[in-house]
């Protein structure tokens, strides 16, 4: 197996070099780094982990913790982090919680135990303080999307009140006066902000808001469906629907259909999200698009950061977009 000292020999460069190098702690002339990767290849080196993390304190790699790996929206938020994470030479493992709290805190655990240098932390669960309580003992950690209230950590979440608030507007803007909310669960950082997004869309054009028209529930597609029966089952359907993700969306449109119901010429919908299937549904939905990928790149930038014991932004917030398609027609009929 070829050694650190064969790399440098066949590039004509020291050890050291050769080491600052490969770390990405060094910034070479292209003939230099040419010679340094040529020699790399030609002799198959490979580092020897356990060494360089005995001599740097340090394992390279990092977590990144989500809820559903296989929901497109987390899925496009860790293939943005493990790119990056590539580019500066880290390892990424991935944790899918599947919403349970205690899979969540066996990876702040592998944090503790030094398996990783950092976390990136997604949840879509409101912590009971027992997230919070492990992750105050820990200075590299990043959490995206949805906030763990009681800590002091860089955070990145997008404008989730304004995108609400766009939503429900084009809808009011649309002659829609009769709008339900469907969205997750109670307490979640992106509901609240949502919620708020849309109460000031209806206050300002003098619309009530009604509880009985605004379910929290699920992000989830079941819930959307759950929730739309239960709408059009008391006998007084909304004429619009704003859904707080897009796979809630797409169970109200699944409800919509069981029950007889066109979108949008019997009903109106706006999603948020903007998935990749969002524009292949029937009909293409209107949705709030969110820099998904953009999220993950800044949240890894953010705990490179950190692990450089620089400072990080405390907070960041990207703006969302409201992405018009097919879902939202307008409605003549202008009385409440």
């Amino acid at each position: 197996m070829a050694t650190l000292n064969d790399v440098a020999e066949a590039a004509g460069v020291s050890p050291t070099l050769v080491s600052r190098y490969l770390n990405h702690r060094i910034e070479l002339p292209a003939a230099t780094r040419k010679r340094i990767d040529e020699a790399v290849a030609r002799l198959d080196y490979r580092p020897n982990l356990l060494a360089k993390r005995l001599s740097t304190g340090r394992t390279e790699s990092i977590s990144l913790v989500t809820p559903e790996i296989a929901n497109p929206f987390f899925a496009e938020l860790a293939a943005a982090i493990e790119a990056e994470a590539e580019r500066h030479g880290y390892a990424v493992y991935i944790s899918s919680t599947h919403g349970d709290p205690a899979r969540a805190v066996d990876a702040i655990r592998r944090l503790a135990d030094q398996h990783v240098d950092g976390l990136i932390m997604m949840t879509n669960r409101p912590d009971d303080g027992t997230l919070a309580a492990l992750l105050r003992r820990h200075a590299n950690v990043v959490l995206v999307d949805e906030d763990v209230p009681g800590v002091d950590l860089p955070r990145i979440f997008v404008e989730n009140e304004n995108g609400a608030y766009l939503a429900a507007m084009h809808l009011i803007d649309a002659g829609h006066r009769d709008i339900a909310l469907i969205g997750g669960p109670p307490g979640l950082l992106s509901v609240r902000e949502r919620l708020a997004g849309f109460e000031r869309a209806m206050r300002e054009r003098g619309l009530p808001v009604r509880p009985e028209r605004m379910l929290l529930g699920d992000y989830s597609r079941q819930f959307g469906h759950e929730a739309l029966l239960q709408l059009v089952d008391r006998g007084e359907r909304p004429t619009a629907i704003l859904a707080c993700s897009d796979y809630i969306a797409v169970g109200v449109l699944q409800a919509a259909r069981q029950r007889g119901l066109a979108v949008p010429a019997d009903m109106s919908l706006v999603g948020f999200d903007d998935m990749p299937f969002a524009e292949l549904v029937d009909p293409p939905l209107t949705t709030v698009r969110q820099p998904v990928a953009e999220m993950g790149r800044i949240a890894f930038e953010r705990l490179v950061a950190l692990l450089g014991n620089t400072e990080a932004a405390p907070l960041t917030r990207l703006p969302v977009q409201l992405v018009v398609r097919r879902s939202v027609a307008r409605r003549q009929d202008k009385s409440p």
